[in-house]
C-alpha cells in the first residue's frame, strides 16, 4: 500500500508540476500579448468601487482582453490584485496585458483639457465651463454670488479671479474643483507679483493691481505693449488724471453694448466709466493673464500719457496732447459716423 501511495503521490506531483508549468506559460504568454484596442487606442473606465474580478470581466466583455481568468491570475502573480484605481483610462495600441494592469494600478487616468482665455469675462468663462462634457456640473443656473459661495469665497466679486491657462483634469471632476484650482493659480501669481512690485506704485493693494491688470489685458493684443499701457495708466493715476479707457465703459454698459462706444456712452455715468470717474473701477473687468499682472506691477517708465489704436492691433503712444491729437487724426479719421471723438480728452 505504501508503495502504491508513493507512486500515486509521485504521479500527482508530476501532474501538478506539469499543470503549474502550463499555467505559468499560459499566463506569461497572455501577459506579453498585446490586448485588443481596435484600429487605434481604446478607452476603458474602471467603475468606482470595482475590484479585480469585475474589472477583468468588463475588459473581457468589451473585447479588450481574451480571458478574464488569465488577467486575474496575472494580477495575483504580479501582486496587483488590490491596486486597481477607478477612472477613465486610454489604452495605447500595442499595450500588453501586463502593461494594462500596470496602467490601471497606477491611477494615471485619461486627462481632458479646458482653456481659459485671457481677456474673457467671468460670464464667458462660465459658459465654457458649463458646456464642457467631462466636468461634473453643479453650478449651472446659479448666480455669481452663489458660485463664489460654493467655491468657498462668499462675498467676493468673481471677475478677474481665475487665471487664464490650459487646465488638465480627469473625467468627472466637478466644476467647483476646476474653478477652485484656477482661482488658486491666480491667487498665487497675484500675491507673488504684488510682493515683487515696483516701489511707489499708486496702488493700495494686490486687488488694485488685479484691476489694473484686467484693463491692460483688454487694451492691447500685443504682448510687448503691456508694460507701456500699464505705464500710461500708472502715470495717470499718479497725477490724478482720469484713465479714460473704453474697455471699462463697455464693461459698465453690460448688455447695452452693441459693438460701438458712442459719445453718449462716455457721458453716461456708471461705476466703471473712467471718463466720468477718477481712479480705478471697483472691480476687474476681465480675466488678466499672468503677463498682464506682471505689467501692472512693473509698468514701463516713460513720459507718455496717451495712446491711440493704429488699426493693426498696436498703438501709438504720445507724451503730449498735441502729439496725441495728431495721432488720432492720422489713425482714426475713418471711424464710423456717430462714434465719439474726444481727442482732447486723452486716450
Amino acid at each position: 500500500m505504501k508503495t502504491l501511495f508513493y507512486k500515486l503521490l509521485g504521479v500527482g506531483i508530476v501532474a501538478f508540476s506539469l499543470y503549474a508549468g502550463w499555467m505559468w506559460m499560459s499566463v506569461d504568454n497572455f501577459a506579453t500579448t498585446p490586448v485588443d484596442t481596435g484600429e487605434g487606442n481604446a478607452e476603458f473606465t474602471v467603475p468606482s468601487g470595482a475590484g479585480l474580478n469585475r474589472v477583468a470581466h468588463l475588459l473581457e466583455e468589451e473585447g479588450i482582453i481574451s480571458s478574464a481568468k488569465w488577467l486575474r491570475w496575472l494580477a495575483r502573480m504580479d501582486g496587483m490584485g488590490a491596486k486597481i484605481h477607478a477612472g477613465e483610462y486610454e489604452i495605447p495600441k500595442g499595450t500588453t496585458a501586463r502593461e494594462l494592469l500596470q496602467l490601471i494600478a497606477s491611477g494615471k487616468v485619461k486627462q481632458y483639457s479646458l482653456t481659459i482665455i485671457e481677456g474673457w469675462t467671468f460670464r464667458q468663462m462660465m459658459q465654457v465651463v458649463n458646456a464642457h462634457p467631462k466636468l461634473r456640473h453643479t453650478l449651472v443656473g446659479k448666480t455669481d454670488a452663489q458660485i463664489m459661495a460654493d467655491l468657498g469665497y462668499a462675498g467676493q466679486h468673481p471677475e478677474g479671479r481665475f487665471l487664464p491657462d490650459t487646465y488638465f483634469f480627469p473625467a468627472g471632476m466637478s466644476d467647483v474643483q476646476f474653478l477652485q484650482r484656477a482661482y488658486g493659480q491666480l491667487e498665487q501669481v497675484l500675491q507673488r507679483a504684488w510682493a515683487e512690485r515696483d516701489p511707489g506704485l499708486p496702488l493700495k493693494s494686490a486687488y488694485d493691481a488685479l484691476i489694473l491688470a484686467s484693463i491692460v489685458e483688454k487694451e492691447t493684443a500685443v504682448a510687448s505693449e503691456r508694460g507701456q499701457i500699464s505705464g500710461v495708466f500708472v502715470r495717470r493715476l499718479q497725477i490724478r488724471m482720469r484713465l479714460q479707457t473704453d474697455p471699462t465703459v463697455i464693461y459698465g454698459m453690460g448688455e447695452l453694448y452693441d459693438g460701438n462706444v458712442r459719445r453718449a456712452d462716455l457721458l453716461r455715468d456708471t461705476p466703471y466709466n473712467t471718463y466720468t470717474r477718477y481712479g480705478l473701477p471697483p472691480t476687474p473687468i476681465a480675466l488678466p493673464s499672468a503677463a498682464a499682472i506682471m505689467a501692472a506691477v512693473h509698468p514701463e517708465p516713460g513720459q507718455e500719457l496717451y495712446f491711440v489704436a493704429k488699426g493693426d492691433g498696436s498703438h501709438h503712444f504720445s507724451a503730449t496732447i498735441a502729439e496725441h491729437n495728431r495721432a488720432v487724426r492720422q489713425y482714426q479719421l475713418k471711424r464710423a459716423s456717430g462714434y465719439r471723438s474726444t481727442p482732447d480728452k486723452g486716450k
